[in-house]
């Protein structure tokens, strides 16, 4: 019974959660509102009406994301005072610096602009409302920086003094906390994620309506342009994933060693990447694998003769360098053990690759066997649409990797995790809180996934027109503003 009220393991899977559950919406809003700004430049430069149709359909969908991303993110800064106080008081100093530039600059910087792209239809010239929509995706990205910072923080901890007296870090150098390599890099590899997402549900609303012969013009545009969004994505992702897997290794090997299960020290040929692997019970032997050699020193060094330190020599340099003197009350784990949790990492790892890939070459597929105008079979489009959520699948195991392989910081080097937690808080307490947040995020899913599909089905909507049944006449602007 104790352990099963383990407040640290308790704590744990609460944020876990719940962070996964915010991420599901994150993507979408990045994404989104870069193909609605898209949707609308073309609309503005071109004059073709299904572009205005298209944005006012992605546009709706993008707003019914972001609202419920603003609900369940609040919940998030609240758990670092619920569950996580000594985390929060020894780095709330350097950790609490770029959240705070995340609310008060990028977030209300995206909202002023959500709101006159909303109400700006009927109010705005025509351009100036465009560059409205351009704005909030601006401070989308914005948003998604500065946390990203907060997180790289945790990483690669840069910019920062212990300050023996106060018992805390301290910020010496907020520049080098935003400009963290682990931030830079993780940042366009984040980006690219979520445009792979938002590719992927434009390629599921136009698959649907297409298998029913609905809104054809529209859809074979948005199909297309869904498809080619996500394998330039995918691209994107790939690329940033290398240069973010060589500044991973530099800064946190030991994750490197657990994403590959890599018990020993390999370099050049030995240095292969295992695409399936079987072990011992422990996980410390190999008992059969597939291999590529070479390709672990490349992705890890961006050279084929490198070298990976492994899980053993790591363990015993980490256990000299932090479980030694009575400066160690922080930084060495009660059990002594440096490495994460290794079959999480390993197959996390190999299934944020996996599904990432997948969602690609669904969509390529998808884009030769369309190009002409030929009926498909009904098989097609299912599997279309049900490639919708592979990117977003993607990018949740790629977050478990990420944080499950800090495992056991909290930040790297400074403070482990079981450091990091609340020490007044009962497990009771955070169970109950976990049961509640769990069924609430539940039935908002619910209403999330209810929203958006019934606004996907509803396709394009009609354009108000200033002049009766005038079909080549100008959109109403003044009923444009009303549609949200």
């Amino acid at each position: 019974m104790d352990e099963f009220l383990d407040p640290l393991s308790l704590a744990r899977w609460q944020f876990g959660l719940t962070t996964l559950y915010h991420f599901i919406f994150v993507p979408l809003t990045i994404g989104m509102a870069l193909i609605v700004a898209i949707l609308q430049t073309v609309w503005v430069r071109t004059g073709k009406e299904k572009y205005l149709r298209l944005t006012r359909l992605f546009g709706k969908i993008f707003l019914i994301n972001f609202a419920m991303g603003v609900v369940t993110g609040i919940v998030q800064e609240f758990q670092f005072g619920m569950n996580w106080s000594n985390y929060s008081r020894f780095v709330g100093d350097i950790f609490g610096a770029p959240l705070a530039m995340e609310g008060l600059i990028a977030f209300f910087f995206e909202a002023t602009f959500i709101g006159l792209w909303i109400f700006g239809w009927d109010k705005l010239p025509k351009k100036i409302h465009l560059l409205t929509i351009w704005f909030v995706w601006l401070g989308s990205v914005a948003s998604a920086y500065f946390i990203l910072a907060a997180n790289a923080f945790m990483q690669n901890p840069v910019g920062f003094e212990i300050n023996e007296e106060r018992g805390r870090a301290e910020l010496l150098d907020i520049g080098a906390v935003l400009t963290n390599p682990v931030a830079v890099t993780q940042f366009p590899h984040t980006i690219f994620a979520a445009t792979m997402f938002a590719g992927t549900v434009m390629v599921a609303v136009a698959a649907w309506h297409l298998q029913r012969g609905q809104f054809v013009d529209e859809m074979r545009t948005t199909l297309r342009l869904g498809a080619w969004t996500n394998i330039i994505a995918f691209m994107g992702v790939g690329f940033t994933g290398h240069s973010l897997g060589m500044v991973m290794t530099e800064t946190q090997p030991m994750k490197m060693a657990a994403a590959e299960a890599l018990y020993d020290t390999a370099s050049g040929a030995d240095a292969s990447f295992s695409v399936f692997s079987l072990g011992t019970p422990d996980g410390a032997h190999e008992i059969f694998s597939i291999r590529i050699p070479y390709l672990l020193s490349f992705l890890s060094n961006g050279t084929f003769d490198g070298s990976v330190e492994g899980i053993r020599d790591l363990q015993a340099e980490y256990t000299e360098l932090y479980c030694g003197g009575a400066d160690s009350l922080l930084t060495c784990p009660t059990d002594g053990q440096f490495a994460p949790i290794i079959w999480v990492t390993y197959w996390a790892f190999r299934w944020m690759i996996g599904l990432g890939a997948l969602a690609a070459l669904v969509s390529a597929v998808g884009l030769w066997i369309t190009r002409k105008n030929t009926e498909l079979p009904r098989w097609v489009w299912k599997v279309a649409i049900w490639t919708a959520p592979i990117p977003m699948l993607a990018s949740l195991v790629g977050w478990v990797f990420t944080e499950m392989g800090r495992q056991p910081w909290i930040v790297f080097g400074v403070m482990t995790t079981e450091n990091g937690v609340s020490p007044g808080v009962p497990g009771w307490a955070v169970l109950i809180s976990l049961i509640v947040f769990t069924i609430v995020y539940g039935g908002l899913a619910v209403v999330e996934f209810k929203l958006i599909t019934k606004a996907a089905k509803e396709g394009p909507p009609e354009i108000p027109r200033a002049s009766g049944d005038d079909t080549t006449g100008e959109p109403d602007q003044q009923q444009l503003g009303t549609v949200y």
